[in-house]
């Protein structure tokens, strides 16, 4: 760590390590935050974004005024950002395509139709606008339904093609999405359900809709964590060497975390049928939750939110846009498609929390409308399946299409 003197005050630069440091402070401080402020675990806000933005927030008062700056290496961020997608594609199963059934696959295609109108709202606004069109790829599909994760990761290969402000902007946009789809999704589903009388059928418990995870908790040891670590180390080569012959070869823009993340998939889906590895599952989702946070912390705390001012403007009409089609698309559209009834009301509210925030934000969502009107199967099986696997099969080629498209 260094200090110096520069035409905006001091000047406090932060190494690798300092930096992952600062990231987990402010991990720690959101969690704490979140343990006493009950509004933002009724929302879903994740605690880096939490701690992250309040020190994303200081930063932005400290240059403001002429006091200082900081300057944070983020060399560790990437890393921790393409564990985490690994271990989401290594949660994939196509088995669970056949337990969904027909509703699952109409779920499947509405969010894919979801995903693709986001974008080309996104991008229509900022060329109406006359801002660089990739802010509107970044404020569609990335942001809204791809959740902070991918508005990391998308928002670092934009900035990388010398898009000033596509970090911050996308992470900005991320939150206000997490927050606008915890407000809107339980209300519409409430008024769906009264508007048309709608009964639950075959009501369950929390433990029988899968609500709680039963997944057989193992002991972890230092060798079935450095197996696990090793498994994840070399589907992650394979896959960013994979992303980066595509890039090489084609000239496209493509962030590495995609081809680990499918890598994961098709390495997880084979060894589902060949028995290569007998995976803890309970250890992989440490590892992604772990390395998500760690990515996140360091992501947020490094937010140059001045670099927003330009943009404020184009963003508030992009994502109070994409607010209104939200409520319209699963109002009108999605909740006629999924058939009319309570299962399709609760799904509505499920679509409204993945698809402007997170798949969490789906499960806060259903769970409100469930606890007041019964719990049933399909929603819980359906929703997370497509909100944590499915819709990136759709979303990715997207997302990159666009992006390759107006660079």
């Amino acid at each position: 760590m260094n200090f110096s003197i520069n035409d905006l005050g001091f000047l406090m630069s932060f190494d690798m390590i300092a930096t992952l440091a600062m990231g987990l402070v402010s991990l720690f401080l959101g969690l704490q935050i979140k343990k006493k402020v009950e509004w933002f675990s009724k929302f879903g806000v994740p605690a880096p974004v939490i701690g992250g933005l309040i020190f994303a927030i200081a930063h932005l008062i400290l240059r403001q005024t002429g006091i200082g700056s900081i300057a944070y290496t983020t060399t560790l961020q990437t890393p921790f950002m393409v564990v985490f997608f690994t271990t989401i594609g290594l949660g994939s199963s196509i088995s669970g395509l056949k337990k969904g059934g027909k509703l699952l696959l109409i779920f499947w295609a509405l969010s894919g139709v979801m995903t693709f109108m986001q974008t080309v709202i996104g991008v229509s606004i900022a060329k109406l606008t006359h801002i660089n069109p990739l802010f509107g790829v970044l404020g569609g599909s990335v942001s809204m339904s791809g959740g902070h994760g991918s508005a990391g990761a998308f928002g670092q290969t934009v900035e990388a093609m010398g898009v000033t402000g596509a970090s911050t902007m996308a992470l900005s946009s991320a939150t206000f999405g997490l927050l606008a789809g915890g407000l809107l999704g339980a209300p519409l589903a409430f008024s769906l359900i009264k508007k048309y009388n709608l009964k639950p059928k075959f009501i369950k418990t929390k433990d029988e809709v899968g609500i709680k995870n039963d997944t057989v908790e193992r002991k972890i040891t230092s060798d079935s964590l450095l197996k696990h670590i090793g498994m994840i180390a070399i589907i992650m080569t394979l896959g960013m060497f994979g992303s980066f012959l595509l890039k090489s070869n084609f000239n496209l823009a493509l962030p590495s975390y995609v081809g680990a993340m499918f890598a994961a998939i098709i390495f997880n889906n084979l060894n589902n049928k060949f028995k290569w590895m007998d995976m803890d599952r309970n250890l992989i989702d440490i590892l992604g939750h772990t390395s998500l946070n760690i990515f996140l912390s360091m992501a947020l705390i490094s937010l140059k939110l001045w670099e927003l001012a330009d943009l404020a403007l184009p963003m508030i009409l992009m994502l109070f846009t994409q607010v209104l089609f939200m409520f319209l698309y699963t109002r009108f559209i999605v909740f006629r498609l999924l058939g009319k009834d309570y299962d399709s009301a609760v799904m509505v509210s499920g679509m409204c929390g993945s698809g402007l925030g997170a798949t969490t934000n789906a499960m806060l969502n259903m769970g409100e409308v469930s606890e007041k009107y019964g719990y049933t199967v399909n929603p819980y099986l359906v929703v997370p399946l497509t909100g944590a696997f499915l819709i990136d099969m759709v979303q990715m080629p997207v997302i990159i299409t666009a992006i390759n498209l107006f660079k």
